[in-house]
């Protein structure tokens, strides 16, 4: 009898790993489930995953899908670390930050459309107009603008370039809603960031690495 394989399973959320225990060992038999994934994991959980992982011979988590960009680095702290050191493959999400990274709002802008606006739902919008729309966010933007000027890229492919510039980061998650969206975001694959920069944009957004911005 050939058993249908399932490439992976992803753990989405904060749920207890308890309740995510219970999620993976619907798959117990070898060849059903190649790998489990975490969209949203906290280091501080990795000892009690790991050890219930062996204990009950459970598939692997071998990759996790955080939130991740200019704007936001909390992850380099903890678990990027983490990650290097496991060998977990990391593939975030969000390296535009909901658009406000492409460069095409501006503080004074009221959006009809995008994530930023009642389009996606008032809900959605207002969680990402928490997380990024504040003025020093825009002051950080203005200037990572200048950086991506002189290396005669757009904005979107600097900052994409940067989350893949991280030996950490595996791949990432990229959005769109039109195809010719995509045209910035895929250019930053072929975007060799020179030290210098990355240095610079590092250094120019330090403060994000502790989490969202100070309301």
């Amino acid at each position: 009898m050939k058993r249908n394989r399932r490439p992976e399973s992803r753990i989405a959320g904060l749920r207890p790993f308890a309740t995510n225990t219970e999620t993976r060992r619907r798959y117990p038999v070898p060849g059903t489930v190649a790998t489990s994934a975490c969209r949203t994991f906290w280091p501080t959980g990795w000892p009690g995953a790991a050890g219930r992982t062996e204990t009950l011979h459970l598939t692997r988590i071998a990759s996790v899908q955080p939130r991740y960009n200019l704007l936001f680095r909390q992850i380099e702290r903890e678990l990027l670390p983490l990650a290097a050191e496991t060998g977990m493959a990391v593939i975030p999400f969000n390296p535009l930050a909901g658009g406000l990274l492409s460069g095409k709002y501006r503080r004074d802008d009221q959006p009809t459309e995008g994530r930023f606006s009642a389009q996606i739902g008032q809900q959605f919008a207002d969680l990402y107009t928490e997380r990024y729309w504040h003025t020093k966010a825009f002051d950080t933007i203005d200037r990572l603008a200048k950086i991506a000027s002189e290396l005669a890229a757009s904005l979107a492919t600097l900052s994409v370039a940067w989350v893949l510039a991280s030996p950490a980061i595996t791949s990432a998650i990229l959005g769109a809603s039109r195809p010719a969206q995509l045209t910035d975001t895929l250019a930053a694959a072929d975007l060799d960031l020179p030290d210098d920069a990355k240095v610079a944009l590092d250094d120019l957004t330090h403060e994000y690495r502790w989490g969202d911005p100070a309301r």
